[in-house]
């Protein structure tokens, strides 16, 4: 169970989201849709603390923290149940793709090197990249460095995977591959909280949809509730805009 409690962000006097309360279940696939500039992103960043919300709890599993005062070894606990892929791949360049994946067990987990590069490598197996492990990131495609970033998330084990917009930066052509294993670990019971403007996706895939706009949850339900019977004027407005309806 994953809890977030009253969470709000501000940047000096602007707040980007406040009293945001959101439950996930274990294995429940949850998308947020909504305009860019409404906060989803950051939403995710502060449940992974890379930002620090003002105000919030959150609870995954058994850990619980008051965000704005959570200390370093909470922060530890809560990423340790977490994984984050970033829209950018945020792949370390210096690094093949076998050491990317392997880098959080070492460090967050504090694997010894070898078991690390063993599980990095079932990773690549597994994500169809088997044969790139001695790759650095600048010789794999858009697509092969995003799946990459997800195996990198896939090797924690983690509780909960955050995916923010993870197909935004690639190429059209590199898009499908990543919806795929994403694909993939929705069918493993992998709990999720993904933020795209892939529709598709969202009708595919989730469990739940969340529309979010003006830095709060407007409505949220079934992919047939959100795409076929919204009800909030603003929801109405965007499923217009991105073609739905």
């Amino acid at each position: 169970m994953i809890q977030l409690h009253n969470f709000s962000k501000r940047f000096g006097d602007h707040t980007i989201f406040s009293g945001i309360d959101l439950e996930i279940d274990q294995g429940e696939i949850v998308v947020i849709i909504g305009p860019s500039g409404t906060g989803k992103s950051t939403l995710l960043r502060c449940i992974n603390f890379l930002e620090t919300a003002n105000t919030g709890h959150l609870t995954i599993d058994k850990i619980h923290v008051e965000t704005p005062v959570a200390t370093q070894k909470e922060i530890l606990a809560i990423r340790r149940k977490t994984g984050f892929v970033f829209q950018n791949y945020a792949l370390f360049a210096h690094m093949t793709a076998r050491q990317n994946i392997a880098e959080g067990l070492i460090t967050v987990k504090g694997w010894n090197k070898q078991a690390a590069y063993d599980k990095a490598q079932q990773i690549l197996d597994d994500i169809g990249l088997g044969d790139k492990g001695d790759s650095y990131p600048a010789a794999l495609s858009g697509g092969q460095q995003q799946r990459v970033g997800i195996g990198r998330a896939m090797a924690l084990e983690a509780e909960l995977l955050l995916f923010d917009e993870p197909t935004s930066a690639l190429d059209p052509e590199w898009v499908g591959e990543v919806l795929n294993l994403m694909k993939m670990l929705a069918t493993r019971n992998q709990t999720m909280l993904v933020v795209t403007h892939e529709m598709q996706f969202a009708r595919e895939v989730a469990d739940r949809v969340i529309f979010m706009a003006d830095g709060e949850f407007v409505e949220q339900g079934s992919p047939q509730e959100i795409f076929s019977n919204a009800k909030d004027p603003r929801l109405q407005k965007f499923l217009r805009q991105v073609g739905i309806r």
